[in-house]
């Protein structure tokens, strides 16, 4: 009786086996994610720009030196959106290098990463410093992410 219900078991397990579905298509792959990277408090500046623009070349990434304040508008709404994954599909293989045009006003002078207005998005050189590739300022209100979007993807072209 226990061989029988055993067989009884097993054929049963075999039988749901082949009653599954076949495997559908493996889910696509997420892309890739906007990184954020930020300057370290008294971290000198000149030399995490250079080393942040070797790692990305390494990673085949695509490095922006990125300023902003926790008083501006538009900087709070760009991070914000960036922070929440909001920003990947647009920018998949960006990263941002972040530094506080308060706390970090003397390292942007050494770089070159002063600006009139902010948020500031500057392509780096190899040397650690910002380039005249740039592009600052922004609106505020809602549409700050939607307004700064195409200029910064104009800017990586």
């Amino acid at each position: 009786m226990i061989r029988a219900l055993a067989l009884v078991v097993v054929v049963s397990a075999v039988a749901c086996e082949s009653d599954r579905p076949p495997p559908g298509p493996e889910p696509a792959k997420p892309t890739g994610r906007v990184e954020i990277v930020k300057l370290a408090a008294g971290e000198d500046s000149v030399l995490a720009i250079a080393r942040e623009a070797a790692r990305a070349q390494a990673d085949k990434k695509k490095l922006v030196v990125y300023v902003g304040a926790a008083w501006c508008e538009p900087c709070t709404r760009f991070h914000d959106a960036a922070a929440k994954g909001l920003l990947d599909a647009a920018f998949p293989n960006l990263r941002l290098l972040e530094l506080d045009r308060d706390r970090d006003e003397a390292e942007l002078r050494k770089a070159g990463c002063l600006s009139r207005m902010i948020p500031l998005f500057a392509l780096p050189t190899a040397d650690g410093r910002c380039s005249e590739r740039r592009m600052e300022g922004s609106i505020k209100g809602e549409g700050a992410v939607a307004e700064i979007t195409p200029r910064l993807r104009a800017l990586l072209e």
